[in-house]
């Protein structure tokens, strides 16, 4: 379910629009940190390949959080719900599960590349915010 949703304004130059999504589903629901990494891979294409990706562990305030990097044409989620799938081109994705004792936070930060990269520092604030209660 989503739990927040900021918008964020273009870098200049960028079309489109980059949002940062804050997601949560209860204790053991959302699907597994590495389902989900995979899926969030599988939404950047390069060249029609799936494009490259850096996932990286961390910690923060004691919570476990597994990150993704990744940039190239974006596919979005998709889904039944989807009318026709709209492929973006030049767009990076900044993502993150925090591994909290109530249950994972999903955070997706998508966007045209040159917005994203330059709200990078906020996202890492973002996750650098959470703590455990």
């Amino acid at each position: 379910m989503r739990a927040a949703t900021y918008a964020l304004p273009n870098a200049t130059g960028d079309a489109g629009n980059a949002e940062c999504v804050v997601y949560f589903f209860g204790a053991g629901q959302g699907g597994s940190i590495e389902a989900n990494i995979d899926r969030w891979k599988n939404q950047f294409v390069d060249n029609g390949h799936t494009a490259n990706a850096q996932v990286g562990k961390r910690t923060v305030h004691g919570l476990p959080v597994t990150t993704i990097e990744s940039a190239g044409d974006y596919t979005g989620m998709g889904g039944p719900m989807t009318k026709e799938a709209t492929v973006q081109h030049g767009y990076r994705l900044l993502g993150a599960i925090i591994e909290g004792p109530g249950g994972n936070l999903f955070i997706k930060f998508a966007g045209p590349a040159k917005t994203v990269t330059t709200n990078q520092r906020q996202f890492e604030q973002l996750l650098a915010s959470f703590e455990k209660e």
